[in-house]
């Protein structure tokens, strides 16, 4: 059969399914039939690209998506793509998919073909979009050891450890910006790259700890779940026992100190594979804070989180998104009923012996009273003896180094 540009669909449909077959032959394909191959592949992409103008799924996406199912980090692509630079280059959208690579990935990845063939050339939204490589705060991530495995290679540039770094954790760049979607008062123009770095990270450590969660159903989480987590604290080993009850149901918990010009509290998302991760950086060294982050991150898995967005919550500042309201309101009920808040002695008459009473009454750590106080009152030199200064970060050995960052 004489092959000739695509004038109808029948004639699309038939070059891809003699594709198929072509593809199907694998190594055993000869040069006339590699030829063959290459040319059907720019006539479908060409008809294509004439005949459907609305973008098509993206190849990479599915890519990384049967990275993420079977587990699979850059390395183990080599095979497919010949050197660890080109897996780099076609996953950040810097180098078009070849012939043999999409026979490759077809057959070792099990990808369709109809996915990858005229589906390959370089994604020039990603590819020419506004990444500022420099904004990446890369001297602090090679100082805390984050790069330590994409470093040190030999003619890689900052830029592509950095892409790598991000593309390993799964935050690989859409066509306007980052997929993975921030939500949270942290967030703002000039601390967006340090916060997607900080997220890779936790992302990342996260992934370390799955073997050891236990299974995740959300149908668990409810006000209870969320008033045992709260009486959890009246331990004096409360931190430490959070951390084990939400792993041992499933969610990852990861202690990673903020980067510098990042006011950052916590952080709840979901990896690629649906797990749940909470991520905090006990900015704050003081059990108030500590176990009202816990709480409001807990309740953002809860309620709010789905698999593209990310909430980054500084605590400190107001918002005016319902889901943060609905997490704070939460937070609060699951410590301290408001009911019962407003008819205690410590609302009305605020002691330390009135905050001690109430502590007792509800199981809770008597600095989740006065922390509350001082919120509610706008006074934070009020019961600072009582909110748990410095009592955190030593039960997760965070080193002075991290907490300094």
């Amino acid at each position: 059969m004489i092959t000739k540009v695509i004038q109808t669909e029948n004639q699309y449909h038939a070059y891809l399914e003699e594709i198929q077959m072509l593809i199907s032959l694998g190594s055993s394909l000869n040069s006339e039939q590699k030829d063959k191959l290459e040319l059907l592949s720019v006539l479908i992409e060409t008809y294509e690209n004439t005949k459907y103008p609305v973008e098509s799924p993206n190849p990479i996406d599915a890519i990384l998506f049967r990275m993420s199912e079977k587990g699979l980090k850059q390395a183990d692509l080599v095979q497919y793509f010949g050197t660890s630079s080109r897996v780099s280059e076609v996953l950040g959208g810097k180098r078009p998919l070849t012939v043999q690579m999409i026979r490759a990935l077809s057959i070792g990845l099990g990808i369709s073909a109809d996915v990858l063939i005229g589906l390959s050339m370089p994604n020039t939204a990603v590819t020419n979009n506004a990444i500022d490589w420099s904004k990446f705060p890369i001297k602090e991530m090679a100082k805390r050891g984050w790069l330590s495995n994409l470093m040190g290679k030999t003619k890689t540039s900052a830029e592509d450890v950095i892409r790598n770094y991000i593309l390993d954790a799964g935050l690989q760049f859409g066509a306007a910006s980052f997929r993975k979607t921030l939500v949270g008062a942290a967030e703002s123009p000039t601390t967006r790259y340090a916060l997607y770095a900080w997220l890779a990270r936790v992302i990342q450590k996260a992934r370390n700890k799955k073997s050891s969660l236990g299974i995740f159903d959300r149908e668990k989480l409810s006000a209870n779940f969320l008033r045992e987590l709260a009486q959890l604290s009246w331990s004096v080993s409360g931190p430490l026992l959070a951390v084990e009850y939400l792993e041992n149901h499933g969610i990852a918990v990861i202690i990673e100190p903020h980067l510098k010009g990042t006011l950052l509290d916590g952080a709840a998302l979901k990896d690629l594979d649906g797990t749940p991760i909470i991520g905090l950086t006990l900015r704050h060294d003081r059990l108030d804070n500590f176990w009202f982050t816990l709480l409001h991150e807990v309740a953002h898995i809860w309620k709010h989180v789905d698999k593209d967005d990310a909430f980054l919550d500084d605590l400190d500042a107001s918002s005016d998104d319902r889901r943060e309201a609905e997490a704070n309101r939460l937070s609060r009920e699951a410590f301290i009923p408001r009911l019962i808040w407003k008819r205690s002695d410590a609302f009305i008459s605020p002691s330390k012996e009135s905050i001690d009473k109430l502590s007792r009454e509800l199981k809770i750590h008597p600095a989740i009273i006065a922390g509350r106080l001082r919120r509610e009152t706008g006074n934070f030199q009020h019961f600072n003896d009582l909110v748990g200064h410095g009592l955190v970060k030593n039960m997760f050995l965070i080193t002075s180094t991290e907490s300094d960052a």
